[in-house]
């Protein structure tokens, strides 16, 4: 049967998911490509924009090929994509460097610099972006001083989104989540932030002008809409930050309703309506648009602690699972589930890549503790699993201090695919957990937004009759006592090692 569908397209920091939408919010298809992180020396996490670009190309046109194959109607294409990135380019719009993804924790002293001063509090204070080697405002400092000429070739400051859509239609333009999550933007002004443009080193006219996440483009070129199988005038709304996103798609937007998302990094977010700011800077305050704010705090290393795990201690396995065209994921959840909780006393920080809330600090590193003999490959395997989980606990403990107590959580992101994790969520927090129909949160939230910019829903409250929740993980009273006994340990140990990381850090 013909259907008009929503193209939510969402550039993560691992992958691109393009997924089509009915009107009513199910998932009619969807495409998903791979590429690497540059990860070289310690601290770099950057990426090759041009793969980038075509992977969310090679999928958008995948996708809508094969509907256009079956006799479906695209109506629009919306955007979600990761936080934090940046990438030079030049008068050309030809990039002069890499895309710097959030990950990419180098710049880690000039943070600490600006975070000690009056005007790094004032900067949060007023951004909402807490100071940090995520943030733009931070790299931008540290470009300045490490690649003085390529900074100053740079014709334009942008970051991943705004590249691709730079591409296909020749502006730059950043919607307010992305912009928000800058470190160089005023959320209560809705403009750049002049101390913030101070401090790092731009003036306005460099940055992408910011817009609504309803604001779309128009107006392919022939051959862009050739290969994307889609008519010129197809319109592309710019939508938003994929965290922001998730929690439009799980529509948490009650008090004490919290968002889990774990993908690539996690985050645990609350919506307001108005923006709100923590005076010892541990969560965000960002925008999606200018009567919903997102409060929460993000963690750098969700599902890619598993994915490190998997790639560097189940390599033959990996490979024998791609031959036999299995999922290697359902392999690690038999194993993980095969030890009992709480790893029999071994814990991991899972701060592979820094660590952003509610520590904020780019260079803690990832550490094993209370290994023995009688630990196994598998054992390590569930701690990681259960790593990912306290360090999310954090920020739900974190948030509850700073807006109030959380009653459910609306989980999503790739780790509801493993409900063995998802249990551990519940088990860890306390928490009824809740999981909607569709798991790829920004890729529907996207969508969502799409709709709404383009007249076919009349707000975004609207959307709750498309959101329904498929399943309920209840915590495990006895599980839960076994791994507060745990967290309790795990929390005590990054302020004992810190200093330890610092001096890591410099050998």
């Amino acid at each position: 049967m013909q259907q008009n569908t929503m193209v939510g397209v969402d550039i993560g920091t691992t992958s691109t998911k393009v997924v089509a939408f009915s009107r009513t919010g199910e998932v009619i298809y969807q495409q998903t490509q791979e590429y690497p992180i540059i990860s070289l020396e310690p601290g770099q996490a950057e990426q090759d924009p041009e793969l980038v670009l075509q992977a969310a190309l090679n999928t958008l046109g995948a996708v809508a090929k094969w509907l256009q194959e079956q006799g479906h109607m695209v109506e629009g294409v919306s955007f979600s994509s990761a936080m934090h990135s940046l990438i030079l380019v030049d008068a050309a719009g030809k990039p002069l460097t890499n895309s710097y993804t959030w990950a990419d924790s180098r710049s880690y002293t000039y943070a600490d610099e600006i975070k000690s001063s009056a005007v790094g509090h004032k900067i949060y204070l007023q951004t909402g972006t807490p100071v940090h080697p995520m943030s733009p405002l931070v790299k931008l400092c540290w470009l300045r001083q490490e690649q003085p000429e390529v900074f100053k070739q740079a014709a334009k400051f942008i970051g991943i989104k705004e590249y691709v859509l730079h591409r296909l239609f020749g502006e730059y333009k950043v919607d307010y989540a992305i912009a928000s999550a800058t470190g160089l933007f005023h959320i209560f002004e809705f403009a750049w932030h002049p101390d913030a443009l101070q401090v790092a080193g731009v003036s306005p006219d460099k940055l992408p002008e910011p817009v609504p996440p309803t604001h779309t483009f128009r107006g392919l070129q022939s051959a862009d809409a050739d290969a994307l199988h889609l008519p010129a005038d197809t319109p592309f709304v710019i939508g938003a930050s994929d965290g922001c996103l998730a929690n439009l798609a799980s529509h948490a937007v009650r008090p004490g309703e919290a968002v889990v998302t774990i993908g690539t990094s996690g985050a645990v977010r609350m919506m307001a309506n108005q923006p709100a700011t923590d005076l010892q800077e541990r969560v965000f305050s960002y925008i999606l648009d200018k009567d919903h704010f997102v409060l929460g705090g993000a963690v750098n290393n969700g599902g890619v602690a598993l994915r490190w795990f998997r790639d560097t201690f189940y390599a033959a396995e990996t490979l024998e699972a791609t031959r036999k065209e299995q999922d290697i994921y359902e392999l690690l959840d038999e194993v993980a589930g095969s030890i009992k909780p709480g790893a029999e006393g071994l814990l991991f920080l899972p701060y592979l890549l820094g660590e952003r809330a509610p520590i904020w600090d780019g260079a803690a590193r990832a550490c094993f503790i209370g290994a023995g003999y009688n630990h196994k490959r598998a054992h390590f395997l569930r701690a990681v699993m259960e790593g990912v989980i306290y360090s999310v606990n954090s920020v739900v403990q974190a948030l509850e201090q700073t807006i109030g107590p959380v009653s459910c959580i609306y989980a999503n992101g790739g780790f509801c695919f493993s409900e063995l994790w998802v249990q551990m969520l519940a088990d860890v927090t306390g928490k009824k957990v809740q999981l909607t129909e569709t798991r790829e949160g920004s890729a529907f939230g996207a969508a969502i937004m799409g709709m709404y910019a383009l007249g076919l829903l009349p707000s975004l409250e609207a959307a709750e009759s498309m959101i329904r929740v498929r399943r309920t993980f209840e915590p495990d009273q006895n599980t839960h006592e076994t791994y507060a006994r745990s967290y309790a340990i795990f929390e005590s140990l990054y302020p004992k090692l810190k200093e330890s990381f610092v001096q890591l850090s410099k050998v």
